[in-house]
């Protein structure tokens, strides 16, 4: 395989990837929905008294985002997506 053909998959492969992690974070974003509501409402009319008034809340929605954002998950994403792919081919 020639350099620029390398090249190509591998810039096939990282916009692949990175559409993921929007996916990703997207079904997060989603699956959080009620953490981010709380924050949202707490957050709402502060200013810097949002970092420790909020603080229970920003904790809550972090540990909920984490859940959803993580290698593992992204790793099964991609192992999803590669397998659907290989199944175009056939």
């Amino acid at each position: 395989m020639g350099y620029v053909q390398e090249a190509r998959e591998n810039h096939v492969k990282k916009k692949v990837e990175e559409a993921l992690r929007s996916k990703m974070k997207q079904k997060a974003l989603k699956e959080c929905d009620l953490y981010t509501a709380k924050y949202a409402e707490c957050a709402s009319g502060r200013t810097l008294s949002v970092v420790w008034q909020c603080r229970k809340q920003a904790k809550e929605l972090n540990e909920c985002l984490h859940q959803f954002t993580n290698d593992l998950v992204l790793e099964e994403m991609k192992k999803d997506y590669t397998l659907r792919e290989e199944r175009k081919d056939h």
